[in-house]
């Protein structure tokens, strides 16, 4: 599994992107993968995303907690749903 990278030095990296560092240099001078810099460097320049998104299980906590907080707005999905 990849390693966790922390949001300082995504911010380090958006801003060498930003003053015009190619993913390339940016990656090679962070000592972060390719895609890595190429998909935050994109997602920064399509939407503004600065920040990381939510993994895993974070992510489904999250789900569950929108669902359970509106419990008359969402519902929930069964698998027959996707049929």
């Amino acid at each position: 599994m990849a390693r966790a990278l922390s949001d300082d030095l995504r911010v380090r990296v958006l801003e060498a992107g930003a003053v015009g560092g190619s993913a390339r240099s940016v990656a090679k001078r962070f000592g972060i993968g390719i895609s890595t810099a190429i998909r935050w460097l994109r997602r920064e320049r399509e939407n503004g995303e600065r920040v990381a998104r939510l993994r895993g299980r974070a992510l489904q906590a999250y789900v569950e907690h929108v669902l359970d907080a509106e419990p008359g707005r969402y519902h929930r999905a069964g698998p027959s749903a996707r049929s």
